[in-house]
């Protein structure tokens, strides 16, 4: 008897012993489904686009920086997550032939400026503070929250700029810059203060390349449109406005873009070749050395879009409320229904009177000039009856 419960006692031991690799094996696998559910692991996406230029003959950086606009909005990224600014307003300049509108290519088919952009920082807002000011949070308690870069330590950023530059600097507005020290302290004050998951950083200037060499936080990819002693250079002359719509790089780029939907499958290290220095004229750069995952495996849309991550599962589940329940929450709502006085609407306008009254009479008033040909009428006749000799008797 002892031997046999000993015997069953080992059986056990030794099955139990066989299950346990299965058993590791599959919660292994459902830690690695989870971690690729949660591979990039941010939960929302803003965007920051700045246009650092003014006049009309810098139409192109107003384009392009609108266009961006307008791709991150049709991928997914609301206006409330979209802080937006804007230099100089070319849909409303006297030169703009089309006033109210903002064309990124010279067939004039596609109004970037549309009927639904919201500009967050226009004109002399614009500035090197403001926009330090927005990255790092340091705004006054009175910012609207329209104005607010209101990220988390689960947000990524894509940060697009814009404008004339040159060896480690960004102008605003021709009378002041932001230089490449300054633009990675702002960085480094967002990462210590958990207000970023990744962020991607995108310029189009001249010598683009130097304004994210001396970045140093973790987690920033950064793209640029010409390398150090390059020039960036504009494409889409247009006669008709006397200016070019946009720059080549941000052309070729939205051009991509516009082949993205929210649920494709496009990573970053496509969005790197679209510009070849064939096309550019420029060399376009990136830096990846502080991002930490693989390029190939972030898609486009973990910056450009707004893609909620969802599960999808055959399992059915039942969506029966509890009827007891139920029955006694509407027994509850009838009583409190019974008690409750009913509403009365104090008559602020006599509709009834005003609809029934009889429609007031209007005073007569002579028509448009009438008095005016009436004195002409009686000077006519004064002059030809007296003459100007006897005008020295009336006066």
């Amino acid at each position: 008897m002892v031997d046999t419960c000993f015997l069953g006692r080992g059986f056990t031991t030794l099955v139990g012993l066989l299950l346990l690799p299965f058993g590791s094996l599959a919660a292994s696998q459902i830690e690695d489904q989870a971690e690729q559910f949660f591979r990039s692991g941010h939960t929302n996406n803003w965007a920051v686009l700045v246009c650092t230029s003014r006049f009309w003959f810098n139409y192109r950086h107003v384009a392009n920086t609108l266009s961006v606009y307008r791709s991150v909005k049709r991928l997914g990224i609301p206006d409330s997550h979209i802080v937006l600014m804007l230099a100089d307003d070319m849909a409303c300049n006297p030169r703009n032939p089309k006033p109210a509108t903002v064309f990124s290519h010279k067939n004039m088919e596609l109004n970037v400026y549309g009927d639904d952009v919201e500009v967050d920082y226009r004109s002399y807002e614009v500035t090197v503070e403001n926009f330090l000011r927005v990255l790092t949070g340091r705004i006054p308690s009175s910012t609207p929250r329209s104005k607010r870069l209101l990220s988390d330590d689960r947000s990524n950023i894509l940060i697009y700029m814009t404008g004339h530059g040159g060896n480690g600097f960004l102008k605003f507005q021709d009378s002041e810059e932001i230089t490449n020290i300054e633009l990675a302290d702002a960085f480094e004050q967002m990462w210590q203060k958990r207000r970023y998951n990744e962020l991607l950083f995108i310029i189009d200037t001249c010598q683009g390349a130097s304004m994210y060499e001396r970045f140093y936080s973790p987690n920033i990819m950064a793209l640029a449109s010409s390398q150090v002693g390059e020039d960036s250079l504009s494409h889409q002359p247009d006669p008709a406005i006397g200016v070019h719509l946009m720059d080549r790089y941000t052309f070729y780029v939205l051009e991509f873009l516009e082949e993205i939907n929210p649920a494709s499958q496009t990573n970053m290290n496509d969005l790197f070749q679209v510009c070849p220095k064939s096309l550019c004229v420029s060399t376009p750069g990136h830096r990846t050395d502080l991002f930490q995952r693989d390029p190939k495996n972030v898609l486009i849309t973990d910056f450009f879009g707004s893609v909620r991550k969802v599960e999808i599962t055959t399992e059915t589940i039942s969506l029966q409320p509890d009827s007891g329940i139920m029955e006694s929450s509407y027994k509850k709502d009838l009583m409190d229904e019974e008690l409750m006085e009913p509403l009365k609407y104090a008559e602020q306008l006599p509709v009834a009177q005003i609809i029934h009254q009889k429609p007031k009479l209007k005073d007569w008033h002579p028509p448009g000039g009438f008095i005016l040909g009436l004195w002409a009428l009686i000077i006519m006749v004064f002059f030809k009856t007296y003459g100007i000799k006897h005008m020295k008797f009336i006066f």
